[in-house]
């Protein structure tokens, strides 16, 4: 299947399951998911892949065992290429329309160590602020877990304590729902922004490890 645009059948779809977020509903409609969400979303990996890497589709069912929010269903459909350890490109539509971002995602006291270790780095540092100030004026946001103190073993006046501050570090921007969306021509907007965030995941790529 050629991709052709996400439908705003796609939106609306998620905008009604967050009203009746039940397996009553999602069967009596799961045929307008796998139309307008999942065929669409399929043929947007397979094409976004050829350039970024394998790309994967997550389930739309919630992992609810562990969980006080009981809803079986996802209310977004995420796209994600994973390029290392945590690593990579994101997607995902959901009521709103469409949200795009890049970085890494999660750590482990290893990566989290390296990650300072790159920060705290006077070449690798400022090569991550540079990257970061670029992606922010290019209209991205800055997110990610952070802590409110200074991490241990840094200084608070330390000139990239912001980002010691992080555990995960991504940029991400939301689109909402523009007339493209639905047109071949989100394919081109799409794989734009992913390029733009090649910077930031090739560096967590380089620091984290392949």
């Amino acid at each position: 299947m050629a991709f052709t645009g996400i439908p705003f059948a796609a939106l609306d779809f998620y905008e009604d399951l967050e009203a009746d977020n039940s397996k009553i509903w999602w069967t009596a409609h799961k045929e307008i998911y796998d139309q307008s969400v999942r065929a669409p979303m399929t043929a947007l990996a397979a094409e976004l892949e050829k350039e970024f890497g394998t790309a994967k589709l997550f389930r739309p069912y919630r992992d609810v065992r562990f969980s006080n929010d009981k809803t079986p269903f996802k209310t977004h459909q995420g796209l994600f290429v994973d390029v290392g350890p945590s690593v990579g490109y994101y997607l995902h539509i959901d009521a709103a329309g469409l949200f795009i971002a890049g970085g890494f995602y999660s750590s482990t006291p290893e990566t989290i160590a390296r990650f300072r270790a790159a920060v705290d780095d006077d070449v690798r540092g400022p090569e991550l602020e540079t990257i970061m100030r670029t992606a922010q004026k290019k209209g991205f946001e800055r997110g990610g877990d952070s802590l409110k103190t200074k991490p241990r073993g840094y200084d608070a006046d330390h000139p990239r304590i912001e980002l010691l501050r992080h555990k995960s570090l991504t940029a991400s921007k939301k689109f909402g729902s523009p007339a493209w969306l639905e047109t071949t021509e989100a394919l081109g907007h799409i794989r734009a922004e992913w390029r733009k965030l090649t910077p930031l995941v090739e560096w967590s790529g380089q620091v984290l490890g392949n």
